[in-house]
């Protein structure tokens, strides 16, 4: 797909290859002039084609009969028009409809149609499924590197490394083909000098893995960084951010996505596996016409990527609907439900066959519990939500205000030092306490884990005052001295985890935020699981214990506490609601504890909407500057469309063309001289009143076209818009007509239209702009971004804020 440019009155072609798989398809790159704000960039381009767009009927046919490249495409870092665009599907859909009736091949190519949505979701699913696999397995190995080394094989992680030992099940983590680094340089694992040389080589390792990882992402791809989700959301709700989903960005992102994660820095790959199945679905929709020249429709086939990603993130296929339902996806018809759960089926199914955890299942937090809960105990599931709600607003205050100051600061032009800083404190902090120096996952397993009589972590080091038990049902038991020097050092995990990632998240690798998220409230969840286990014991025949917990049963179950803490805090981060609970149950197979997940993820999201009404991702939407319109929220203020529109009193007349008195002397004038995206047509200068609507980019691509194609177009030539143009005299050039490229009915609004109604139709349709009249009379246009301004100012914010920085 050959790029096209303009610069200066010339049309160019651009050969950077990155632009070859961008999310803008054709993109035009314009250097322009300083001009007035009111009418920036943003504000142009809407185009409702609704029998005069680009391939309405044409009694006149001029030159541009068929579609020239680049016509009806869209300029990077601006919005798509839905409309259009749904319009244009609907067109090319009755065509092929109609065809095929005509021929067998015809009926054939129907049928290939409609079927290249589903062989799309099966090849990102199958895709998307082999990278995570690819990212899990790598993460696992690099993880363990760094404490030591496979003899049978540097390839082999830990686990692995020890599956044909012949070692008892208490010492599975002690084989002799395994040896830490003191063993393989100082031939014993025991004494300060061992572990010197442990403690020196974990944080080297680390150090390596984050620093090639953040010069990777500099040199690359700086796309690569950071979760994705803002962006996706974003670029779902019609933006386009050229090269986003690139294939550098989705190679660069795979390969520092494990470096990231085995780093060991307060980072998890959930979020960033959504990127990399979105880059996935944008580079395969390039295999099939309908989505590669069709913006809606390739958004559609990015909210099925983004379930894909979840699903092979968490081995939550379900989840993954409901989370790109829920949190990412911006227009999400029914088709797009079905076509999300085929993808995520899909991808689950890879996953589930390349099998990385070695469990045979998709996920590394699988549990069984044994003991159903208490209606008593949803108080301290609460409590967890509070918890959770609180941790989650002060995290999102906190990691905004640190990454608002690396933005305005010098702090942002040094992304490797920063990162260099960052992982050498976390693992200098991370490698005394043993559970800051295990991956984060592995954590949050463990902490999930119900003791069972074979279990050898300090967790489970109660004292065993029992002669016999009921299978796996172990008695409440009082807690030894493993369990009190573990509780210490969660405490300590706790406070280093929700300091670290405020600074960890944000920076220039890549960085997902569901795992740190889940292992804050799992750590604060096993706390309070072992406090209540012990309140328990040692006061069963109190009035709340004595009905359902007497002595030597099995009533609290801490590893339930730490799931419930876990949901709490990562629904208090994002503010996910639906799509939380059941990622939580397909994670960990806790069908039983909907209940208790519903009442944390709810409890949550209420203190946290409380205290502020962004979640993380929206937070970082409004840092970034991106033109966002939120559908959940109200617009309640009483304004009309005129105290929105552009240009204000005091600003210069709306540019505008007329409909046949303009050379293209006269036009190139007006492109060359304004920033506008596009132009209201209008009858004439006098009577203002309104034809229609043009892109500047259009505009651009025929007039250059033109000149080189169609005999006698001067720069004296009049444009004109209508299908009968004026008499000239003979000697007169001749006229360019430009009908074909005009939309004849762009959406209006009069200029007492109250902005409630106009907020409405620009958040459901997708509107770029609306044109406001006043009896038939053009007054002036409100854009994307006039709305978004409009909103901040009400909302007592800075209205420039919504400038894509």
């Amino acid at each position: 797909m050959e790029q096209k440019g303009y610069r200066r009155g010339s049309f160019q072609s651009a050969t950077s290859d990155e632009d070859m798989l961008e999310i803008a398809g054709a993109s035009g790159d314009f250097s322009m002039a300083d001009d007035d704000p009111p009418l920036d960039r943003e504000m142009g381009g809407f185009s409702s084609h609704n029998g005069g767009g680009m391939n309405g009927p044409s009694t006149m046919m001029d030159f541009l009969e068929e579609p020239l490249p680049g016509v009806g495409t869209y300029e990077d870092f601006n919005t798509i028009d839905w409309v259009r665009e749904k319009s244009r599907d609907r067109d090319r859909h009755r065509e092929i409809t109609n065809r095929s009736k005509e021929s067998t091949w015809a009926l054939l190519h129907s049928v290939s149609d409609a079927f290249s949505g589903w062989l799309l979701m099966l090849l990102i699913g199958l895709l998307a499924g082999s990278l995570a696999g690819l990212i899990d397995i790598s993460a696992h190995w690099m993880t363990d590197l760094k404490e030591g080394v496979c003899l049978a094989g540097f390839w082999f992680n830990h686990e692995h490394c020890c599956w044909k030992s012949n070692t008892t099940f208490t010492d599975r983590d002690k084989c002799p083909e395994w040896k830490s680094w003191s063993q393989l340089f100082l031939g014993h694992g025991e004494g300060v000098f061992a572990y010197i040389l442990n403690y020196l080589m974990y944080v080297v390792w680390a150090l390596m893995f984050s620093v090639l990882a953040v010069l990777l992402v500099k040199g690359f791809a700086p796309y690569a960084c950071g979760s994705g989700i803002p962006e996706i959301k974003t670029i779902l709700s019609g933006f386009i951010i050229r090269g986003y989903l690139g294939k550098w960005t989705l190679v660069i992102k795979t390969i520092t996505l494990v470096l990231a994660v085995s780093s060991g820095l307060s980072l998890g790959k959930e979020g960033p596996l959504v990127h990399v199945a979105c880059c996935c679905g944008n580079i395969l929709c390039h295999l099939f016409t309908k989505y590669r020249k069709n913006e809606a429709k390739r958004r559609e086939v990015l909210s099925a990527a983004a379930a894909a990603g979840v699903s092979v993130a968490f081995g939550a296929p379900i989840g993954g609907v409901l989370f790109s339902l829920e949190e990412v996806s911006y227009y999400f018809p029914l088709k797009t439900l079905w076509r999300s759960f085929f993808a995520a089926l899909v991808a689950a199914f890879t996953l589930r066959s390349i099998n990385p955890f070695g469990n045979s299942r998709l996920v590394l937090f699988y549990v069984e519990f044994h003991m159903p809960w208490h209606l008593l105990e949803l108080v301290p599931f609460i409590l967890l939500g509070i918890f959770g709600g609180l941790w989650g607003a002060f995290f999102i205050r906190s990691n905004i205000a640190w990454c608002r100051r690396r933005k305005t600061t010098r702090l942002g032009k040094y992304p490797v030092l920063e990162v260099v800083v960052v992982t050498a404190i976390t693992a200098i902090l991370a490698f005394p306490n043993e559970y800051t120096r295990m991956s984060t996952s592995e954590l949050i397993s463990e902490l999930f884990n119900d003791c069972g009589i074979l279990d050898s972590s300090k967790l489970c080091e109660y004292v065993n005052d029992f002669n016999s038990t009921k299978g796996d049902d172990l008695p409440d038991r009082a807690a030894g001295p493993g369990v009190y020097t573990a509780m210490w050092q969660l405490a300590l995990a706790l406070i280093m985890k929700v300091f670290i990632t405020i600074f960890t998240f944000g920076m220039k690798v890549p960085s997902g935020l569901f795992i740190p998220s889940m292992a804050v409230g799992a750590i604060a969840g096993r706390l309070l699981g072992v406090a209540v286990e012990q309140l328990a014991f040692y006061h069963h025949d109190w009035a709340i214990f004595s009905g359902w917990c007497s002595q030597g049963a099995d009533c609290i179950t801490p590893g339930l506490y730490a799931m419930v803490g876990a949901a709490a805090c990562l629904g208090g981060v994002t503010r996910m609601t639906v799509s939380l609970v059941v990622i939580m149950f397909e994670l960990t197979g806790g069908l039983e504890y909907i209940v208790p997940l519903m009442a944390a993820a709810m409890t949550s999201k209420w203190v946290a909407d409380a205290i502020g009404r962004e979640g993380i991702y929206d937070a970082h939407i409004r840092l970034n500057g991106y033109p966002f319109l939120e559908a959940k929220e109200e617009f309640s203020h009483k304004t009309r469309a005129m105290d929105v529109m552009r240009p204000r009193k005091s600003d210069p007349p709306l540019t505008v063309i007329t409909q046949d008195t303009m050379t293209v002397e006269d036009v190139e004038a007006v492109v060359t001289s304004t920033t506008y995206s596009g132009y209201p047509v209008v009858v004439s200068w006098v009577s203002q009143r309104l034809v229609g609507f043009v892109l500047r980019r259009d505009l651009i691509i025929s007039i250059e076209n033109a000149r080189k194609k169609q005999d006698g177009i001067v720069s004296t030539s009049i444009i004109c818009f209508t299908d009968y143009c004026p008499p000239l005299p003979p000697s007169a050039p001749s006229v360019l007509k430009l009908r074909s490229i005009l939309d004849l009915s762009p959406f209006t609004v009069t200029d007492e239209t109250p902005m409630e109604i106009v907020v409405d139709i620009f958040r459901k349709l997708g509107l770029r702009q609306c044109l406001v009249t006043h009896n038939g009379k053009l007054l002036g246009i409100i854009t994307k971004k006039d709305v978004l301004k409009h909103i901040a100012q009400m909302a007592n914010q800075d209205p420039d804020s919504i400038l894509f920085n």
